[in-house]
């Protein structure tokens, strides 16, 4: 019989999480169905508890549930805890845990593009779910500097998330001088809102790495900069492969290669 597995969220029209999860079905022989399910904020907790009676083996959550479903889970992974956020639930012996699989692809992003970040300088555009798993994973990996950049610096004073960072509003992002590494983690330039960037050229200019989070498309205006201003530059789709391989091997106790990862990924792209 196959095992249910979907994707949370409030519009998933775009989503190619189907795609990533059939992909690893299909290299792992794993008999598994993903399914894409659309909710309403006020349904969040009937389709997480729905998924658990229906016998689901473990889900997903996208924007802009990842904080709100904490609320439904009966426990929470290390990493989970630390950010503040979860983007996969495993549904096992009667219990919901959940965990952060984008801190562990964001990782994988860096690594595959062997970006060094040990005592380097960051800035962090946006404050969601997506940037709390960076944060946590550039602070645990010995990151020396960081900058939260949003559109309301007095919302982000009175987080406590972000309490121990520089924190700064996109008007004054000009002051920043050697720094190193810039993510985009909101989804300023998104599909189909292709135009847009977060940031002018002359912002990017001042960095040496730049990271989105978005894939679609798989070259933002914001990448665009970066690439004619001849910086290393990457998307967000390795991070998306990435994710998803790490909750299909906490749904399933398995262990994927990085070939098998690598394969995914040239598939897609």
């Amino acid at each position: 019989m196959k095992q249910l597995y979907g994707l949370l969220g409030e519009s998933l029209k775009h989503s190619i999480s189907p795609e990533i999860h059939s992909l690893i079905f299909k290299e792992m022989n794993i008999d598994g169905y993903y399914h894409l399910f659309e909710v309403q904020r006020d349904n969040l907790k009937d389709a997480v508890y729905g998924l658990k009676a229906l016998g689901a083996k473990g889900a997903n959550v996208t924007i802009p549930y990842k904080i709100p479903a904490m609320e439904y889970v009966d426990e929470l992974s290390p990493e989970a805890e630390k950010i503040g956020s979860i983007n996969t639930i495993c549904f096992e012996d009667n219990k919901t845990k959940g965990y952060n699989t984008d801190y562990y692809g964001f990782g994988m992003l860096l690594n595959k593009n062997q970006v060094k970040i040990s005592n380097k300088k960051a800035v962090i555009l946006g404050s969601g779910g997506a940037a709390k798993s960076v944060l946590q994973y550039l602070v645990d990996k010995g990151i020396g500097e960081i900058t939260i950049v949003s559109r309301d610096k007095d919302a982000l004073k009175a987080n406590a998330s972000f309490k121990d960072f520089k924190l700064m509003c996109y008007s004054e992002l000009m002051q920043l001088k050697e720094e190193d590494i810039i993510i985009n983690s909101t989804p300023c330039g998104m599909y189909p809102n292709v135009d847009n960037s977060p940031i002018s050229r002359d912002i990017v200019n001042n960095f040496s790495v730049a990271v989105d989070l978005i894939y679609n498309p798989c070259e933002t205006v914001f990448l665009k900069f970066a690439r004619e201003s001849n910086l290393t530059y990457m998307n967000g789709l390795y991070m998306l492969v990435g994710q998803a391989v790490c909750a299909e091997e906490i749904w399933n106790g398995i262990k994927i290669s990085e070939k098998i990862i690598d394969k995914i990924y040239n598939q897609l792209k």
